[in-house]
């Protein structure tokens, strides 16, 4: 695929833009690491919500879309959809919770929820573990997806992928921190939809596919438009839907779909003004992540199944295509070479920016939990700012590099390890929706979880056949899951009723900074009121769990009619769309009426 003068230039102007973005940002980054990581707690919903959906629109988003549409049909795209109820109870529930408990990164929680040195251990272990081994495997495998684009689309070697994005990223990151980043993240998410959009245009203009409607009655394409399960087939709608929505969504961890949120989710939440923001930042971000995006890459898709039915027909257009890669899911980037020449390049650089975006996310969050959560927690607890922004800067320089490393080396062997770390925090979930709400759990109940999983997760990974378990009607994979999530839920439960609880100055004074609420605190609350030191002021408001509730089934409702009113103008049912936005409408306006109903500050 051949770049012209001007393709390249547009490129060229998408990296001075990006690296404007952090220059700019330096300026108040350096002042304190609150500016660096958290922008200084003073961020718009809009931006931080827009900032979020522009991390999780990676490179190889739009790749994986194709793959499961080409594979199993629109249908499978519920893999990701289902994961809509965990973002709406962290809407509705947790990021209040987070943005009033004031820490600077989601691992400072575990020294104001417990106390001691279980609780130290917690939060530098899983500044280590997940800020470095965890998140550098993660932006391997984001960046192992640039070098396959890079090497369709511009035939260019995967150490020049590599090298080139990196330096970029590498380079706003460092100097804007958390407000570089979030900046970058708004431009090329404007830059990366466009993209997506103008490829469904150029996708349905082609020759062979003639348009929408043709689209849609194509013999090719019509066994792949259903969009919900066959309910005749177990096999299919278990694993798809009930699955994800009866265990999944509580049960395993998993950054960008934490159970209470987590990871850089939390970290934007943390950045907002305040309460009312942080919510509004979740909202936007869940509404633009599954109604907004789906639609552009499902169009691509079907009309890829026109053009290339096979892969034979990629290779014999694309001959160097390296055999590794010549799967469903690389017809994304092989349509994208229909595009003109100027167009191209734009498109390139929205490839780009979604790439950029996650990984200068993850950089800046990586270098977080490794500069508060352990640097200075640990190692230099009298740094200053000035020296914690400096390791910032340091930090996510190296991480970058152990990440192009392992995208470059081992990553493509890495499906154990992988394996290994989503199994990891199978059955630990359910923790973190409720260590806010019961005062039961304990240090030791997170740890006595993370060991059971992490052995389990190697022992079924390394010495499970996926075949030994399987059903037929669940995978191997998802059996697993479940084995995991059985045990380490009985195992963290027993260790929480068996086990001392933590102490009861610990437990009144979160419960007086964060006010949860709700019967699971009911005897920490009744017993300081006893005690002459009462730590809920706010008695008979807090608990506002059942409106919380009726928010969660509003915002599915709206988000789910949006996405397929959308679906039923692109598939031309315009029964169905106009019925689905009505309903959509309708919920916006009980929603909107409810959550202001909601105590924020």
């Amino acid at each position: 695929m051949l770049l012209q003068t001007i393709d390249w230039v547009i490129i060229g102007i998408f990296f001075v833009i990006v690296l404007g973005i952090g220059w700019v940002a330096s300026r108040t980054a350096g002042q304190s690491s609150s500016e660096f990581f958290l922008g200084g707690r003073g961020m718009p919903w809009w931006l931080l919500g827009i900032s979020m959906v522009a991390c999780t629109f990676s490179a190889d988003t739009p790749n994986l879309v194709t793959g499961f549409v080409r594979e199993n049909g629109v249908v499978k795209n519920w893999a990701w959809w289902a994961f809509l109820i965990t973002g709406m109870v962290t809407v509705f529930i947790y990021a209040r919770l987070w943005r009033k408990s004031s820490v600077n990164t989601d691992l400072e929680f575990y020294e104001i929820r417990y106390g001691g040195k279980l609780a130290s251990f917690l939060r530098g272990f899983r500044a280590i573990y997940l800020g470095i081994f965890f998140n550098c495997l993660i932006m391997g495998s984001v960046t192992l997806a640039a070098i396959k684009i890079g090497g369709v689309m511009l035939g260019l070697e995967p150490w020049v992928v590599v090298v080139g994005a990196s330096i970029v990223v590498v380079v706003y990151s460092a100097l804007g921190g958390i407000k570089g980043v979030v900046w970058a993240d708004f431009f090329q998410y404007g830059i990366a939809m466009f993209g997506a959009v103008y490829a469904a245009y150029v996708a349905l203009d082609q020759p062979e596919v003639n348009g929408l409607t043709n689209l849609i009655t194509h013999p090719a394409v019509v066994d792949k438009l259903n969009v919900i399960p066959d309910f005749s087939d177990p096999s299919v709608w278990v694993p798809l839907l009930l699955f994800p929505i009866a265990v999944q969504w509580w049960a395993v961890w998993y950054p960008g779909a934490e159970p209470g949120g987590g990871g850089y989710i939390a970290q934007r939440m943390l950045s907002a003004k305040d309460e009312k923001n942080a919510v509004g930042a979740t909202l936007l971000f869940n509404f633009a992540h599954y109604a907004l995006r789906p639609w552009p890459w499902i169009i691509v898709a079907l009309a890829s199944i026109i053009i290339y039915p096979d892969m034979a027909s990629i290779q014999a257009e694309f001959p160097n295509i390296d055999p590794t890669y010549l799967k469903d899911d690389i017809a994304y980037p092989v349509m994208l070479s229909k595009l003109g020449t100027g167009w191209l390049g734009l498109v390139v650089a929205s490839i780009i920016a979604a790439y950029m975006s996650t990984i200068g996310t993850h950089l800046n969050w990586g270098s977080s939990y490794f500069v508060n959560d352990f640097y200075k927690r640990f190692v230099k607890p009298e740094a200053t700012d000035k020296e914690m922004v400096a390791m910032g800067r340091i930090t996510t320089v190296v991480l970058m590099i152990f990440a192009g490393t392992l995208s470059l080396t081992i990553l493509d062997n890495a499906t154990d390890a992988f394996n290994i770390l989503l199994l990891s925090g199978a059955g630990s979930g359910a923790i973190y929706l409720l260590r806010w709400f019961w005062w039961r759990i304990n240090a030791l109940t997170e740890i006595v979880a993370m060991i059971v999983a992490t052995v389990l997760a190697v022992i079924l990974t390394l010495f499970v056949e996926d075949a030994t378990v399987a059903t037929d009607i669940l995978d191997g994979m998802t059996m697993k899951i479940l084995i995991t999530t059985g045990v380490v839920t009985v195992a963290w439960l027993m260790t929480a009723l068996l086990t001392p609880p933590e102490d009861k100055d610990v437990l009144r004074a979160f419960y007086k900074l964060t006010k949860p609420g709700g019967p699971g605190w009911k005897k920490v609350v009744e017993q300081a009121k006893a005690d002459g030191q009462p730590c809920d002021d706010d008695e008979g408001v807090t608990w506002q769990m059942p409106r919380q509730v009726l928010l969660i089934f509003l915002g599915c409702t709206v988000i789910y009619s949006s996405l397929f009113a959308i679906g039923g103008f692109v598939y031309s049912n315009y029964t169905q769309g106009i019925s689905l936005g009505i309903v959509a409408a309708l919920g916006t306006f009980a929603l909107l009426k409810t959550v202001n109903k909601l105590k924020l500050n």
